[in-house]
């Protein structure tokens, strides 16, 4: 029987590459020092401070020998490095001293001026003030009482739940009002026990304003109101009622018509309006329709002309691009299968849009920022930071030249400093120096890719590996998801330790990162995938991501595959256990939002839809909480006025009522920002005891 015993023993070390080293508190302290491997990194990326109107700039610069300050000429690339401010602003040529003393002085207190304070509502002819008295609007001249007798009333029908204001805009030539008029909805209120108190030894009961999917909304409808002939023009506002939102966008320099945004509930369209001043006629500056969602967050708007042209974003050919729209016709500016991330200025008068874009160069990571620019007519697209990585920018003030700082998580940032015309490189301020900390025995982390569900769409994401990592013996993974569809979450940036990765690494596992379908910064058919599926969290693309990984590197152990994460992320978390099962055994899921009926309106209604579907109870972890398989453990804060935590105690009584094992901190006094010191204790224990298979050492 003990020979069995032995033989069996040792079949199970030559299929597991050899049993784990016992975890022991040094583990637990050396995750602790790797978190602050940043000290070992010199020349890090720079921060720029750009003096005055001139092309210098000066960064402070961690070296070997201690922190230097440094000052650049971005013209001529000359540099200038000393001890301390006051000994550069000594160093630098004649020329470059009125610069220098923007870095040194102290800029003087403005004096206190008795300016007259402009009253709110005043006209732009400065004769009348707009206010909102009884529900209503008034105009009155001014210096003259605000209840006296030549207090005009332009609005009768004005009531506590149907009111006109606040907001009041006239129009340029002081003839006109635009306004809104709301019909208020009762806002929901989540109760909030604040059990432990400081300052008292009961507990607290706190309320906190949070609107949830389905609720009844403020509907506010544009208004326009002619003072002149002390009336209201009539508008036909019946189209946005259905609204989630509307609001006044201004109104045009020549006083012909004012603008407003409507997003309509369920936010499958979102129009630009422009309401004519004369007849209170609406027309449709943009109008965009989509039958899963409108990420609206992203929408991007710039009137040219008066408002006669406008540059407008729309995913109408799948991918996020800019189009010049001009009445009834709308013309294409940036094309092909990438996508136009932001928007970061308008140059009318040369006609050039700078920006930037991210999937463009065939083999780089398709998340990778590049700042770029182009013509209103669609020509001269140019790509102004072309290296491989992230690119982080830092403009002049008269957008001349600006610093760009390029890394990835595999490359050490490279600061260059750009002329903003061409992109030529006039200077490289930095080149990060990391000998140290790779003497150290840290690990750089890998960028890996790999086909998702469907074989072809690359899936992108990164692998961090303990400093004592050891190739021969075989790691559990662990991953840290957040699928939240607003945007695409992996670090693109190079960081010598992450504060959620890094130490969890260190006690004898491999880590891992991904971007799944259903995300955002992608083609509008990857990001579709999370209509009303927020379950779907991109998994097949994330096993399937994991297995490629693990069949190149077969020290990671798929049979024992572990994933944690917050928020979104917490949700996504306990999803793994209970929809893909057979591929992950344990998660940790910290202020999970668990029902997306539980959840804020805003965030789910956008991916979940409108009204209220069968969608949402498929999604929930409460209602498939029957389903859980593997080890839970449930993290939230019982003042978390971001993720109501209920939803994780109706998580609780499911799997009670399903007879699942599971443990669950609800920690006292704790909101939805999690990750402190405990937290993070017992998300390690948890891991170490579960993938491991070992005792963690006792607590100090």
């Amino acid at each position: 029987m003990r020979q069995l015993t032995i033989i069996g023993l040792l079949c199970l070390m030559l299929h597991t590459g050899g049993v784990s080293a016992q975890v022991t508190r040094a583990d637990y302290q050396r995750g602790e020092e790797q978190a602050r491997a940043a000290e070992k990194v010199y020349s890090p990326a720079i921060r720029p401070n750009w003096l005055g109107n001139t092309h210098c700039f000066w960064y402070e610069n961690r070296e070997r020998e201690g922190t230097f300050f440094c000052l650049i000429n971005a013209e001529t690339g000359e540099k200038y490095r000393a001890k301390d401010k006051e000994e550069l602003a000594r160093l630098l040529p004649k020329r470059l001293r009125e610069a220098a003393e923007l870095l040194t002085r102290t800029e003087p207190e403005e004096k206190q001026q008795e300016a007259e304070k402009q009253e709110p509502g005043l006209s732009p002819d400065g004769k009348q003030i707009a206010y909102i008295r009884d529900e209503n609007v008034y105009v009155r001249p001014v210096g003259s009482d605000a209840n006296g007798p030549e207090a005009i009333q332009l609005t009768i029908d004005g009531t506590p739940g149907n009111s006109y204001g606040p907001e009041l805009q006239w129009s340029p030539d002081s003839k006109k009002l635009a306004t809104l008029k709301t019909r208020k909805a009762e806002t929901r209120r989540i109760p909030l026990i604040e059990s432990s108190p400081t300052y008292k030894k009961q507990p607290v009961l706190q309320w906190r304003n949070y609107a949830k999917p389905g609720d009844v909304l403020d509907v506010r409808l544009p208004i326009l109101l002619d003072v002149t002939e002390k009336k209201v023009i009539p508008l036909d506002t019946d189209p946005y009622k259905n609204q989630y939102w509307l609001f006044l966008s201004g109104w045009r320099a020549d006083s012909r018509a004012f603008t407003f945004e409507y997003n309509e509930r369920g936010h499958q369209r979102y129009i630009v309006g422009e309401v004519d001043a004369a007849t209170g006629a609406i027309r449709h500056l943009a109008d965009e329709q989509s039958k899963t969602f409108i990420h609206y967050g992203r929408n991007f708007r710039h009137d040219l002309n008066d408002g006669r042209e406008m540059i407008w974003s729309s995913e109408r050919d799948g991918w996020r691009h800019l189009y010049l729209l001009n009445g009834e016709t709308a013309r294409q500016i940036t094309r092909g299968e990438w996508v136009v991330r932001q928007v970061e200025h308008v140059d009318e008068a040369n006609q050039i849009i700078y920006f930037f874009a991210s999937g463009f160069n065939t083999g780089e990571d398709p998340y990778n920022l590049h700042y770029c620019r182009i013509a209103f007519d669609g020509s001269g697209f140019t790509d102004l930071t072309p290296e491989n990585g992230n690119h982080r920018i830092s403009i002049s003030p008269d957008r001349t030249y600006f610093t760009d700082v390029c890394s990835r998580p595999d490359l050490p940032p490279v600061s260059r400093v750009r002329r903003l015309s061409d992109g030529e490189v006039t200077a490289v301020a930095e080149t990060c120096d990391i000998e140290d900390l790779k003497a150290s025995g840290w690990q750089m982390p890998e960028v890996f890719h790999a086909p998702g569900r469907d074989g072809k769409t690359e899936i992108w994401g990164n692998i961090y590996r303990p400093s004592n990592f050891d190739p021969s013996k075989k790691y559990p993974v662990i991953e840290k998801i957040y699928a939240g569809p607003h945007d695409a979450h992996v670090d693109k940036d190079f960081l010598a330790a992450h504060h959620l990765h890094t130490a969890l690494a260190e006690l004898g596992f491999i880590v891992v990162a991904i971007d799944g379908m259903g995300t955002a910064n992608r083609s509008k058919a990857f990001h579709d995938v999370c209509w009303k599926n927020l379950k779907d969290a991109g998994f097949p693309d994330r096993i399937a991501w994991i297995k490629a990984a693990a069949e190149k590197y077969p020290y990671m152990d798929t049979s024992r595959v572990g994933i944690y994460g917050w928020s979104a992320g917490g949700q996504n978390a306990m999803s793994a256990l209970l929809f893909h099962n057979d591929f992950y055994k344990v998660a940790v899921s910290f202020c999970g939002c668990h029902d997306n009926r539980m959840d804020k309106i805003w965030w789910n209604e956008q991916w979940m839809g409108y009204p209220i579907g069968e969608a949402y109870s498929a999604c929930s972890n409460v209602d498939n909480a029957w389903r859980l398989k593997g080890k839970l453990l449930l993290v939230n804060g019982e003042l978390d006025d971001n993720v109501d935590p209920a939803t994780t105690l109706q998580v609780v009584n499911a799997l009670v009522k399903a007879n699942k094992d599971f443990e669950q901190f609800y920690l006292p006094s704790k909101g939805h920002g999690l990750g402190g010191a405990f937290e993070m204790h017992k998300m390690y224990d948890f891991f170490v005891r579960h993938l491991l298979k070992q005792e963690p050492p006792a607590w100090e």
